[in-house]
Formats: C-alpha cells, structure tokens, sequence
C-alpha cells in the first residue's frame, strides 16, 4: 500500500487518517484516546491558516492545549521553528503526537495534565498558547478562561483558541472578550479542505 494513501496535506505537513496501517496500529498499541483526540479535527486548519496570517516571532515558545494529535503544535514547530509542548490529560495521544511528529520531521514535548493544575508559574515559560476544539463541555469554559486569565498574569503573548462555533466556547470568547480585552471573530478557509468557526485571540500588551 503506497503512504499516500489514507494520508492527506494540510499547510505544508502530512497527516495520517485513521484508515492508514500506521494509526491502526497506535491504536492497537496506545489503545483509543478517550477524551475525543482520537482524530483530526478541521478547526486545526483554522488554527494553522490564522497563525500563518498572524503569525509569532520564530523559535516561539508554544503551547498546545488539549493537543490530541498535535497538529497546530507540528505546524508551528515546522513553519515558526516553535519549541513546543503538548499538553493532553489523556496520555493515549501521545504516540499520535510523537508519529506526527516525526513523520514531519519536528520534535514535540508532551506533558500529561489538566487545565485546572497548570499554574501560572507553569505557563511562564511560554510564548504562545493555542487550543483546537477544546472548548465542547459546558465545565470546559470556566476552565480554560481560568487558564488564559493566569496566561495574562503570568506575561503569555498571545492565547489563539479555535472552534467550530459552539456554545461553550462562544460564552468563552464573550467572556474573554468583556474581562480581558480579547478579540473575537469569524474564520474560514476553503483549502486544503473547508472549515468555519471562531477564533479567539486573547493578547498581552507590547512592553
């Protein structure tokens, strides 16, 4: 079976679809991740086609929160030369992440925890956190706009959610938006593949 198969291009990386041997394979291995990183989801396009319009300094320290496969961090990785992490609390992602990774030829920390436990002085040592659908639960939206008020606090440029459009996480751009000076707005690309939704940019004055 050729690699191109089951294998499709997004911004310049490869990315596996389940189909492929190598991800039925994790699976067999890692087991399926349970806390829904068991895909590729298409908000990363809107992630990756934002950051490329607007996009950090290079050797960006990086976050990626509730990173399941990783891709928003590899593409970082790859086109902003970024240090990243991905933080999942499900470790089952991470030999996704690792594969992905590689096969793109970057390299990606992970680290297993929750949003509530990362402390401010954890979120110091990064530049630039971003998040993909991350926000689908109703107690998701206090969470993370707990985590990107201790962001701010703890000198974070810039904080980039993206999402198809749900609830929860409107109520968390409104929320951001209102409490701490973020800006939010419409988003869609039309390739590699269609996708729409929101962004969330919450961001730390230049010194």
């Amino acid at each position: 079976m050729s690699s191109r198969q089951f294998s499709r291009r997004l911004f310049g990386l490869t990315v596996r679809q389940n189909a492929h041997p190598d991800m039925r394979r994790l699976r067999r291995e890692a087991g399926d991740p349970s806390l829904h990183g068991n895909k590729f989801w298409k908000s990363s396009c809107l992630t990756m086609d934002y950051l490329k319009k607007n996009p950090p300094h290079q050797g960006v320290r990086v976050l990626d929160l509730g990173c399941g496969w990783g891709l928003g961090g590899i593409f970082c990785a790859r086109e902003f030369g970024a240090r990243v992490t991905g933080l999942d609390a499900d470790p089952s992602v991470f030999p996704f992440v690792h594969y992905h990774a590689e096969l793109n030829g970057v390299e990606m920390e992970t680290w297993r925890c929750r949003y509530e436990k990362v402390t401010q002085s954890d979120l110091g040592r990064f530049d630039l956190l971003i998040g993909t659908d991350i926000c689908f639960w109703d107690q998701l939206e206090p969470a993370l706009y707990n985590l990107t008020r201790r962001a701010m606090r703890a000198g974070v440029q810039r904080v980039v959610l993206s999402d198809p459009g749900r609830s929860p996480f409107r109520r968390l751009a409104a929320r951001a938006e209102d409490k701490l000076g973020g800006s939010y707005r419409e988003w869609s690309v039309s390739r590699p593949m269609k996708a729409s939704g929101c962004i969330l940019e919450v961001a730390n004055p230049s010194p």
